[in-house]
């Protein structure tokens, strides 16, 4: 023992400097690390002071799951946070929500934990695989994950074949016995001793705590902190904001067919107006929040946006510039249509999701079908709404008038603002009135004088051009 002190006195000095060395020199092999590291872990201060970070992941995973979760591994993340809690409680719901949840988890800085308080059942057992660890409350289940259409039948052999796919690839990951992720998902995949064919798995808490598919079983959170090291860290938890909370009202499926129904609404209304006014606005801003939401969910992306803004442009034209209904109009309401659809399915979408998205849509628009034929129909015409609808005429300043005669107009010459062939639109003093030319067709820029007025028309004729003027002639004149 006497012989023994001088030598460790004698190493004290060039030990404690080996240490300086290693917590200001980054470079420094890990192993003269590891006791500051042991010893900041063990430290009660510095357990107290971390903060785990709890993620309640409740009822049917929707779309805007996804971005709740992605904030919370960022949020801890940036806070350094020592660990990551999935609270898991859920039946499953929208598979490429779940796979945009999976990738997070595997892109995440902080370890993940999945702590299964009572289910984790198909997308909600494909994310308590991806977690780091897997903790299970007494009684709880984990498994049945074969994916269903939204008739409540399996899907697709395609999209079987897929979830089949990720649920091995997560248990080899994990290093599990891939066949038994597999019987979570396909029926007929059978797992000697576990799973007979023909049955899918589910798993409790102590038959996935004997297959090793989970990592323990716990009795409440305080019990899981104490088992993943962290017995004296303070939990935080973390509920969607207000922001995701709206975008997963807006692209709840009950929901967005209403949007697109004040949508497009709105822009009907708008087109039989003469001026912008509070229903273009509503409409416009109802469209603006299903693909703004949808977009923030990554559904509609930059492309169904730009589709659906042609198609607007597209339908503008045909009624503000182009007589008649002809291609414009047609390739305008194809194109809102076609990004209506396809800002409500993935970037993988089966043809199940292709058809409830259409089914939606069409629902849309017999919705505003009905409603607009009632508002016609039901109204009074002293209703202001109505009068949006049957209004008998305008100002001359809006330059639209529509049925009743203006005998006043006839003998007044005027420019034709677009080609007449034969119908067409032109500038009579301040107003832009429909007309029909009485002889052959005439290009935009034409002088026009106003023959006659109707109930439903008003015929013009080339001015300085008479019955028996050629129209060769007149030309030269």
């Amino acid at each position: 023992m006497m012989k023994r002190q001088p030598m460790s006195g004698t190493l004290g000095i060039p030990g404690l400097a080996l240490v300086l060395v290693a917590m200001w020199a980054p470079g420094e092999p890990p192993m003269l690390r590891a006791p500051v590291a042991a010893a900041s872990i063990a430290s009660p201060r510095a357990q107290t002071t971390a903060e785990v970070v709890r993620v309640p992941i409740t009822g049917t995973i929707e779309l805007g799951v996804a971005p709740f979760v992605a904030r919370a591994l960022s949020e801890a993340a940036a806070a350094g946070a020592p660990a990551v809690i999935l609270d898991l409680d859920t039946p499953g719901g929208r598979v490429d929500a779940a796979w945009k949840i999976i990738d997070d988890l595997r892109d995440s800085e902080v370890p993940v934990y999945a702590y299964v308080n009572r289910r984790a059942l198909s997308a909600g057992a494909m994310i308590a695989l991806a977690a780091d660890r897997i903790y299970m409350r007494p009684g709880s289940t984990m498994g049945a994950a074969t994916p269903v259409t939204g008739q409540g039948e399996k899907a697709s052999e395609k999209m079987v074949s897929a979830m089949r796919s990720e649920f091995r690839a997560l248990a080899e990951e994990r290093g599990l016995d891939p066949r038994i992720a597999e019987a979570m998902v396909d029926e007929s995949v059978e797992v000697p001793g576990v799973s007979e064919a023909g049955k899918l798995l589910t798993l409790t808490t102590e038959e996935a705590t004997e297959l090793g598919v989970a990592d323990g079983e716990v009795r409440d959170l305080l019990d899981l902190l104490e088992v993943v090291g962290q017995p004296a860290a303070a939990v935080r938890e973390l509920q969607p904001n207000w922001a995701e909370a709206v975008v997963r009202f807006l692209t709840n499926p009950a929901v967005a067919p209403l949007l697109l129904s004040l949508g497009f609404l709105g822009v009907l209304v708008e087109v039989r107006t003469p001026s912008f006014g509070v229903a273009g606005a509503v409409g416009l801003g109802a469209l603006a929040a299903f693909f703004g939401a949808h977009h923030l969910v990554h559904l509609a992306g930059l492309e169904e946006i730009l589709l659906f803004g042609a198609g607007v442009v597209l339908i503008a034209l045909e009624v503000l510039v182009i007589p008649g209904f002809g291609i414009a109009g047609i390739l305008g309401t194809g194109a809102v249509l076609a990004a209506a659809v396809l800002g409500m399915v993935g970037q993988f979408p089966t043809f199940d999701q292709v058809f409830n998205a259409a089914g939606l849509v069409a629902l849309s628009i017999i919705l505003v079908g009905v409603t607009g034929w009632a508002l016609m129909r039901r109204l009074p015409r002293t209703s202001r709404l109505q009068g949006l609808f049957l209004r008998d005429s305008t100002s001359r300043e809006t330059g639209y008038i529509s049925s009743p005669p203006r005998e006043d107009l006839v003998g007044q010459v005027g420019v034709t603002t677009t080609d007449l062939r034969p119908a067409g639109v032109a500038r009579v003093g301040d107003e832009r009135i429909h007309v029909v030319t009485e002889g052959p067709w005439l290009e935009a820029g034409t002088p026009v004088r106003v023959l006659e007025v109707g109930s439903s028309r008003v015929v013009v004729r080339r001015a300085g051009q008479t019955p028996e003027t050629p129209a060769s002639e007149d030309r030269d004149n």
